[in-house]
């Protein structure tokens, strides 16, 4: 069990990173410049070889729910499904480090969309629920949380 908790370490340490990065190139949204958060997330995107969700290139500020293709939507329920039991053991306090961190690298996986995803929570509700409800519903259980967007801190 600990070295399962060791080989994770360098990753939330690097997504903690990724967040912190990203909430300071994109959190500058109080003035009229928000538009450079949508020219930069077409070179993310065409990085990462992998299928990106649609509508990914602009923020939710307009009040839009973000759109999750149903490949990047199988990723995160493939993501979340083998740490079930892990958040069981761990509790919800270490368990919620690790779905932050799980739904960070999922996204930039999936275009960057990191901030996208912070401006709409719970897309990740509307996505597990889709796409594995099964899954939501042990994570729920296991985080005691009543909604997944409420476990995600940053």
């Amino acid at each position: 069990m600990s070295s399962r908790w060791i080989r994770r370490t360098p990753l939330l340490v690097a997504t903690a990173a990724a967040v912190a990065l990203t909430a300071a190139c994109g959190g500058s949204t109080t003035t009229g410049s928000s538009t450079s958060q949508s020219s930069s997330a077409p070179s993310t995107s065409s990085t990462s070889g992998k299928p990106s969700p649609s509508g990914s290139t602009s923020p939710t500020k307009s009040g839009e729910p973000l759109n999750i293709s149903d490949d990047a939507a199988k990723q995160l329920c493939d993501m979340i499904r083998p740490q079930l039991s892990d958040w069981r053991v761990q509790g919800p306090t270490l368990g919620k480090i690790s779905l932050n961190a799980t739904v960070h690298e999922w996204a930039l996986k999936n275009g960057g969309i990191n901030v996208q995803v912070l401006a709409d929570k719970d897309v990740i509700d509307r996505v597990t629920t889709k796409s594995c409800s099964d899954v939501r519903d042990q994570a729920l259980s296991a985080l005691e949380l009543s909604n997944l967007a409420s476990g995600l801190a940053f």
